[in-house]
């Protein structure tokens, strides 16, 4: 589903963090972070069960990432340190939940836990949801498992709307899986969730 409002900016930074859409030369730093993460990363990442992956194959991820980036079907982000030489995890701005709706997802690497990053990436890309793409809600799935995920919504002062049964898809061969939504509508929103963050659109024009 292509977003129909304002573009989600190119590059956000925080005051730990640089959030920004990939380029093929991050290939190296995605590779590092999700192949030493994997034991975490699968109780919860169906995606994960098709790791590792070569190199040639993270490029080719990284060029339909920034493809869709900039046709303005999907908004994947790549969380980095603040020098930019450490992939920490993985987050975006997904328009596929309807209309004036954006979704969040979200993964640390296995060493960044703990540390807030889940938290700082979600308050920022609620700030840039909201006050760049003009979105009038934006929801966060999460499995009712996953204990530490959860914290993040409700840190930030989302509401957790219902607990749906069978709505995610399942891993291979598997069940399908439940998932709890949160949800933040426009009217709701504080932007003191995300103080002195900075976004730039693809020019690197200050947008906020």
């Amino acid at each position: 589903m292509e977003w129909e409002g304002p573009p989600a900016p190119y590059r956000i930074e925080t005051e730990r963090l640089v959030i920004r859409c990939y380029d093929p030369p991050d290939a190296p730093l995605m590779k590092e972070a999700i192949d030493s993460s994997l034991d975490h990363l699968l109780p919860w990442m169906p995606w994960a069960e098709g790791e590792p992956q070569t190199l040639e194959e993270k490029v080719e991820l990284i060029k339909r990432f920034r493809a869709a980036f900039d046709s303005g079907d999907n908004f994947p982000y790549g969380i980095f340190a603040a020098d930019e030489q450490q992939v920490l995890g993985g987050s975006g701005l997904h328009p596929r939940i309807g209309p004036g709706g954006l979704e969040i997802g979200y993964f640390v690497r296995a060493s960044a836990t703990r540390q807030g990053i889940a938290t700082e990436t979600a308050a920022a890309l609620t700030r840039v949801g909201f006050e760049v793409c003009e979105a009038d809600r934006i929801e966060i799935r999460i499995e009712p498992g996953n204990e530490a995920s959860i914290g993040v919504p409700r840190r930030l002062g989302f509401t957790e709307e219902a607990t749906l049964r069978r709505r995610l898809p399942g891993r291979e061969g598997g069940p399908l899986r439940d998932v709890v939504i949160f949800t933040m509508f426009r009217e709701d929103f504080d932007p003191a969730i995300a103080p002195g963050l900075r976004a730039f659109d693809a020019a690197g024009r200050q947008l906020l």
